[in-house]
């Protein structure tokens, strides 16, 4: 009987010391909020640790690194000046993500350049969308801020800039809208290819849109000068503008004026819209057989920002794949038009294979050189 009660306290004492040591480290996983009630720690599914630096990184569950976080930016206001108003969903989305208020301004990067050359300081804290041959004057100016985003770790080196000047949002593609009913009536037919437009028969009949204004249409120059090669380029370009009556001041004025019936020919950015302007107004959107323009489309920083860690914050945003698959939406561009891998786009036919050889490297130096030619060959056709 005495050895029952040995044994039978030596368990109980076991007991005692099992639950003190469980209460122990219940208390060590939770945290007082200063109320009174206590609130679990949990663990987070992307585990943060240091790497040999020190430096503090973010993990997935698979070990490998992720998509920056977003920070709270709440009682901030970030200022945008983006290509277009198409963007307030993602905006939206940065504002939900870090509290952040956004304000912006629509304007073709031609006009931002030479704007903020003008006044000579930053128009506001983001430049979101427009030509590559703008971020790149830009940046030989001294005008933006030298950012890499940890999230642009896997963009291709062609799409952003060694030093951070700059990082691609995607890529815009040049073809044509054509307003089938007007060359019906004149009975022509629907070209297929750039060496079709230097054809005197569609003299009067196409549009496009002031290069220096628009990046897409300095693509288009560029492009064909990297395509024919300088001499053949510039005789094309020539033949062309023998073509065309005026260059448009906006760079939505040739799909707009193509789709009033102004003209039967718009030289234009091929996405979603002007598949849908097509199907609605009985156009033709048209990739040139021969060759297919292109340009990355660049977002950046202003030096001297107002709200320099907002800017920071939306370009790594403007960077997870979340946000790129919400841009490709708004966007409306074929899954060859996305820079970040693993981001899926629409399905617009555009043929890889056609896009030409481009001396990226050419695009910003060579902007000035190549805008005074074509100025020479345009003469008056350019709209004040």
């Amino acid at each position: 009987m005495k050895n029952f009660f040995k044994v039978f306290a030596g368990i109980m004492f076991a007991g005692l010391v099992l639950c003190a040591c469980s209460s122990q480290n219940t208390a060590s996983s939770s945290s007082s909020d200063g109320s009174g009630a206590s609130k679990d720690v949990q663990q987070s599914s992307d585990s943060i640790s240091k790497d040999e630096s020190g430096k503090v990184s973010e993990k997935n569950d698979s070990g490998s690194s992720g998509d920056k976080a977003a920070k709270d930016l709440s009682g901030t206001t970030l200022k945008v000046v983006a290509t277009s108003d198409k963007y307030v969903k993602l905006f939206d989305e940065f504002k939900k993500q870090t509290g952040a208020d956004v304000e912006f301004l629509s304007m073709s990067s031609g006009e931002v350049l030479s704007r903020a050359k003008a006044e000579g300081k930053p128009m506001a804290d983001v430049w979101f969308g427009g030509g590559l041959d703008a971020f790149m004057a830009a940046k030989a100016d001294g005008m933006l801020e030298l950012y890499k985003s940890p999230n642009a770790g896997d963009i291709p080196d062609q799409y952003k800039d060694a030093d951070g000047a700059w990082v691609a949002k995607g890529i815009t593609v040049a073809g044509f809208l054509v307003n089938d009913s007007v060359l019906e009536e004149k009975g022509l037919a629907v070209p297929k290819t750039w060496k079709d437009l230097e054809d005197e028969k569609y003299k009067g009949e196409i549009i496009m849109s002031d290069p220096s204004i628009s990046g897409t249409n300095y693509a288009v120059i560029k492009g064909l000068l990297d395509f024919y090669g300088e001499e053949k380029g510039w005789e094309y370009i020539e033949k062309l503008n023998s073509n065309i009556a005026f260059y448009g001041k906006r760079g939505k004025d040739p799909q707009e004026k193509t789709t009033a019936g102004e003209f039967g020919i718009g030289i234009i950015p091929v996405d979603e819209s002007a598949f849908d302007a097509a199907e609605d107004n009985k156009l033709s959107v048209v990739y040139p057989e021969d060759a297919l323009p292109w340009v990355p489309e660049g977002t950046a920083i202003f030096k001297g920002s107002d709200n320099l860690e907002a800017a920071k914050a939306f370009i790594d945003f403007m960077l997870t794949k979340e946000a790129q698959e919400l841009i490709a939406e708004l966007d409306g561009k074929d899954t060859a038009q996305i820079v970040k891998p693993g981001v899926k786009g629409l399905s617009l036919g555009l043929p890889k294979d056609k896009l030409i050889k481009q001396d990226l490297s050419t695009f910003g130096s060579s902007r000035e050189k190549v805008l005074e030619k074509f100025k020479e060959i345009a003469k008056d056709k350019v709209e004040k």
